[in-house]
Order: structure tokens, then C-alpha cells, then sequence
């Protein structure tokens, strides 16, 4: 039997569909990396809680490899979660990332896995 690690559940939701984080079962603290241990009262008890999906942009960039350049450019940003934790996620209409911007996530497939990305919420489908 394989061991699971701490982000296992993480990926195992996101191929069910779901954005999920750790969440501590002894204070209620939400954590995004997963952890082993929660951050705010040391507990290794937790479950898996989802998130609403949405959030805003705080700051984005182009993504540039040094030695293996995208065919096309990559935008990466910085989220905030309603929830109070922060993700790092790829933007699916660069065209339209902002500072402020709000975002939804979804899952799309990219190099054959399924990954979370963002859309800007009145951005073009």
C-alpha cells in the first residue's frame, strides 16, 4: 500500500470536481498548502472542506521559462479566497487579468492532468 500524502486529497478532488482544503477538526483553521499539522493550534486531525470557487486577483504576471519557452504566453496570479487563504493559479483569459479582477475556478485539463485555473467572472468564455 502506498502511502498518501499530505496533498493527495487535494488531487483527488480536483479529479472529482472539487476545490478543496484542509481543514482543522480542533479549531476550524483552513490551511492551503496542505500541511501535516495545522499552523494555528498544532493538531494533525483535519478534513477535507471545500471552497466556494471564487475569488480575486491581489497580482498577476507572464510566466516566462528561461529555457523552455510556452507556445503561448502563460499569465499567472496571485488569488484571494473569501475564505481567507491565497492560491497561485494559471489565468485562462490573460486578456483580461487584473489587479481586482474577480475570478472562478475551474478545472481544465492541461499536459494530461487536471489542474485548477481561473477565469475572470465576465471574462470571455
Amino acid at each position: 500500500m502506498q502511502v498518501k500524502r499530505d496533498q493527495d486529497f487535494f488531487w483527488e478532488g480536483i479529479d472529482r470536481g472539487e476545490l478543496l482544503v484542509q481543514k482543522c477538526d480542533d479549531c476550524d483553521a483552513l490551511r492551503h498548502p496542505p500541511l501535516p499539522r495545522c499552523c494555528v493550534c498544532g493538531s494533525e486531525q483535519w478534513s477535507a472542506a471545500p471552497l466556494s470557487g471564487e475569488g480575486t486577483i491581489l497580482a498577476f504576471l507572464e510566466s516566462v521559462h528561461p529555457s523552455r519557452r510556452d507556445e503561448e504566453p502563460r499569465c499567472v496570479c496571485l488569488v484571494e479566497l473569501p475564505e481567507g487563504l491565497r492560491m497561485i493559479s494559471s489565468v485562462l483569459d490573460p486578456e483580461n487579468a487584473a489587479n481586482g479582477a474577480p475570478v472562478r475556478f475551474e478545472i481544465t485539463e492541461y499536459d494530461g492532468q487536471l489542474v485548477p485555473m481561473v477565469r475572470t467572472i465576465g471574462g470571455g468564455q
